[in-house]
């Protein structure tokens, strides 16, 4: 075996196990990392970020837009305090992501000496928003450290992990052994399961489908099952472009909301399944079919009628053929009221919708779309249209602001030929602002539409319209928004209008380079209407 010190074995098995980059900062925790990963080459790329958040966020957008693990490296304590939102948004968001986190000398871990970025309990921390953490205490062990935990990041329900390594273990060296990687653990197939999922659904004669982003790699299955049962699918959010928005029996959150009542059977593929179980209301009228690899996911809230503990395209698969081949009534008659509906309300969620319009007229169909938590953010997980899965970068239910420009940057970085455009708000924007250094810096071509209203603006209306007007830090200080880009040596572009926008993005693709469009706003239409839509059925 070859002798490596434990910083050269964990960039070995990194490599082995298809890293091709970590996001990161350099400290002096991490200096044998980072020098073991200068001397390995071109085999693996060190994009260093301005800040933590930056880096675990660069990282979580990898994961989203690749569907691949993804690593990211800082220091202890506060470094590791920094980055810890990106890794609480990557598990409420099922994301593959690696954090390697540096610690204090091994011998005085949690001994409470005070030495530089030391913080009692890392690991203990670490568990609370990770799939797995765990320390690395010697060389030896290195290798299958990093095996291990991006087999269990991969594994049934993907969710980030997290390796810490002492300062003074980095540099130590022994003999080691690097694993070959693992094929991810799936639980087996239950046929029998399949069957009844198959009886329940074959009997329905109004079934829906629910889509999450469990069902992401399974959207041809998804399409194919919703033909067989002439099935409406609802997406929302993590679930948009499991199957084309366009696809005539796709619906939108609030055109499913308006069959709910109808419905006697649903097929949950993937899903949380919050918001229907909870807020729509069952009853015994309904039947529920859930697929997902989580079994503890699956009862969460109450049983289902049928639970199949799979993966999402492995299920299908085994489903579809089971299906009687005989043809349903077309329900196209039954959608269209709903359809138009919908497009009524969204008529009047105006200026958002033209703006989404003109974002969606100059971005490619295979561009990628990540939304902040934004007024144009909320519209979109209604009304945008998406053509494919991981074209649609939606916060999870930590919905946290200023997760979206990081985010977007990791998304570029992970999937380079496309494009990638990120909504956000004045608010959120400046969370993160100073990660245009890093888009400059490793030439990351992403476009940043800052929609500028001069507020946090959804605090501001809750005030508002809750708390008399009685207005309370919400409104804020902004810089010049295109000088603030330009200054970083960005393309900095203004548009006032819907059409303006769309031609400044549309220059802003064709330059390929890091570009900030500032969308000066006013007080935009209420949209939570449309998404918090009241109970339904059930109790």
């Amino acid at each position: 075996m070859p002798r490596m010190n434990t910083a050269e074995a964990v960039v070995e098995a990194l490599i082995r196990h298809g890293i091709t980059m970590v996001f990161g900062l350099p400290g002096v925790h991490n200096d044998p990392f980072f020098d073991a990963l200068h001397r390995s080459g071109d085999r693996i790329r060190m994009l260093h970020t301005r800040h933590e958040q930056g880096a675990g966020y660069m990282a979580l957008g990898a994961a989203l837009a690749s569907g691949q693990p993804q690593a990211f490296v800082v220091v202890p304590g506060p470094g590791m305090l920094n980055a810890a939102a990106a890794l609480l948004t990557a598990y409420s968001m099922d994301a593959p992501v690696l954090a390697l986190i540096g610690q204090i000398p091994q011998a005085t871990i949690d001994r409470g000496f005070g030495y530089l970025h030391e913080i009692h309990d890392q690991l203990g921390v670490l568990r609370h928003f990770t799939k797995h953490a765990a320390r690395i205490r010697h060389p030896g062990e290195a290798g299958e450290r990093v095996a291990e935990a991006l087999f269990l990041a991969c594994s049934g329900r993907r969710r980030p992990v997290a390796l810490e390594c002492a300062i003074d273990v980095w540099g130590r060296v022994s003999e080691v052994a690097i694993p070959d990687p693992r094929a991810p653990g799936t639980p087996p197939l239950d046929h029998g399961a399949i069957k009844r999922a198959v009886d329940i659904l074959d009997r329905a004669k109004k079934p829906l489908i629910v889509v999450g982003g469990g069902a992401m790699e399974a959207g041809a299955e998804v399409a194919a099952v919703a033909e067989a049962l002439e099935a409406p699918v609802i997406s929302y959010r993590r679930g948009r472009g499991v199957i084309p928005t366009a696809h005539r029996l796709a619906l939108s959150f609030p055109e499913g909301h308006r069959l709910w009542a109808g419905a006697d059977a649903v097929l949950a593929v993937g899903t949380r399944f919050f918001p229907y179980q909870t807020v729509w209301g069952l009853d015994k009228n309904i039947n529920v079919v859930r697929i997902d690899i989580d079994a503890e996911e699956i009862e969460r809230f109450r049983p289902p009628a049928c639970a199949v503990i799979a993966d999402a395209t492995t299920a299908l698969r085994a489903l579809l053929p089971l299906l009687p081949n005989r043809p349903r009534p077309s329900r196209d008659t039954e959608l269209a009221p709903h359809r138009a509906w919908f497009a009524s309300e969204m008529a009047k969620r105006t200026p958002q919708t033209d703006f989404l319009a003109a974002i969606r007229a100059a971005l490619p169909e295979n561009g990628i779309f990540v939304e902040e938590v934004t007024q144009l953010g909320f519209v979109a997980r209604l009304a945008f249209p998406v053509f494919g899965p991981r074209l649609h970068i939606s916060p999870g239910y930590q919905d946290n602001l200023g997760w979206g420009y990081g985010t977007a940057l990791g998304a570029k970085v992970g999937q380079p030929d496309r494009p990638v455009v990120c909504v956000i708000g004045d608010g959120g924007f400046l969370y993160q602002a100073n990660e245009l250094a890093t888009a400059v810096r490793h030439n990351i071509p992403v476009v940043a539409i800052v929609l500028d209203d001069g507020a946090f603006g959804n605090v501001r209306r809750i005030q508002e319209q809750r708390y008399g007007n009685r207005l309370i830090a919400c409104d804020l200080t902004n810089p010049d928004f295109v000088a603030y880009a330009e200054s970083f040596g960005t393309v900095g572009l203004r548009a006032a209008t819907p059409g303006e926008l769309e031609s400044a993005l549309r220059q802003a693709l064709e330059c390929n380079k890091p570009a900030l469009i500032h969308v000066p706003i006013g007080p935009m239409p209420d949209i939570w209407d449309l998404i918090m839509r009241p109970r339904v059925r059930g109790f």
